[in-house]
């Protein structure tokens, strides 16, 4: 071969390899840096929650019109290294982003966090709506008004005037800033995957409804923390509920207190509120908390006793009496606890 030819094939060679180089780097300006365009109005909400592989994200952002190309985001991820580095959270995408702009919003951008929250048992909507604003940002005040909105209450299928009792003490996964709607309908689908048709079943069979039994269940939240103890407290309100005898239960009262729990006089015995269950008999309209599983299940399985009274026991427990003379024998004996633990100090 000549060494014209020679350098003709050279020729061709560089020539081939830098039009496979420009190919290459347009093949990467368009998976990189061509904007994406979506029908919806701007900016879409977007969520990434903890667990979600990257190979699902890039089905739900082609389902939603975000991307054109799952193929090519996909290949986008691979070569920015984002395929481990995406964030859960919240995200609001403009329209017109390119992949690597995508891509960078999901491992850098700002976002609204996805947290764990726990709803413990005995926790009211107020002191709930307290811990969303302080560790969620969600608006307090709406979060209350929400969560008593009887319109919204029943368009979700509660026939109640509040969801007070109905949001599940549990731990849920939810994004910063969410909107007090979202918070509820989050909480109360905790209620309703744990109110099983077991559960409805055995309502039904107790003689009560639902909601007679979230309210006596909150009741025993209210009156103890001990989880060995509730079945027979519960005992003892459907043994008072049985007989006719008035409740008395000091939970209900602490409830319609503005000031927060306290210790009960004459005076706050004495209000004139259908919570007042010592001047009312019967049950007080609603539940005065979310009690929790444990409440709940001992509420609908009580434990049979011929107990009428209770009181603490100094240690975090309660001494049960059967009658009025048992009961004060306790009483006396508590009050003597009481009475040397101040004498040591």
């Amino acid at each position: 071969m000549s060494t014209n030819s020679k350098k003709i094939f050279r020729r061709w060679d560089t020539l081939a390899i830098f039009s496979v180089f420009i190919l290459v780097l347009i093949f990467l300006y368009y998976i990189f840096f061509t904007p994406n365009f979506y029908a919806e109005k701007s900016p879409v909400t977007f969520d990434i929650r903890k667990g979600d592989s990257f190979s699902s994200v890039c089905e739900r952002l082609a389902e939603k019109g975000i991307i054109s190309s799952k193929t090519n985001f996909k290949i986008a991820g691979f070569i920015y290294g984002a395929e481990k580095k995406i964030k859960a959270g919240r995200f609001h995408i403009p329209n017109g982003l390119s992949y690597l702009d995508l891509l960078d919003l999901f491992t850098y951008g700002k976002c609204d966090f996805q947290r764990t929250l726990t709803i413990r048992p005995g926790q009211t909507i107020r002191w709930l709506a307290h811990r969303l604003q302080k560790y969620l940002y969600i608006d307090s005040t709406q979060f209350v008004e929400t969560a008593t909105d009887y319109r919204f209450a029943t368009s979700l299928g509660l026939n109640q005037t509040t969801f007070e009792g109905y949001l599940f003490a549990s731990d849920y996964e939810i994004f910063e800033r969410s909107s007090p709607e979202e918070a509820v309908q989050i909480f109360y689908s905790g209620f309703k995957n744990f109110y099983s048709d077991s559960l409805k079943q055995r309502t039904i069979r107790s003689g009560f409804s639902v909601h007679e039994i979230i309210t006596i269940a909150s009741i025993v939240k209210g009156e103890t923390h001990r989880e060995e103890e509730m079945p027979r407290i519960a005992g003892v309100y459907h043994n008072r509920l049985r007989i006719g005898m008035k409740l008395q239960a000091d939970p209900t009262i602490q409830y319609i207190l503005p000031g927060g729990w306290q210790r009960l006089t004459f005076k706050e015995l004495a209000i004139d509120s259908p919570y007042n269950t010592y001047k009312y008999f019967g049950l007080p309209p609603g539940p005065i908390n979310s009690p929790g599983k444990a409440a709940i299940l001992a509420a609908l399985y009580p434990e049979q006793n011929d107990y009428l009274y209770f009181v603490a026991d100094g240690k975090g427990g309660h001494l049960f009496g059967k009658n009025l003379r048992e009961h004060n024998n306790n009483v006396k004996k508590y009050r003597e606890l009481i009475r040397k633990r101040k004498n040591k100090k």
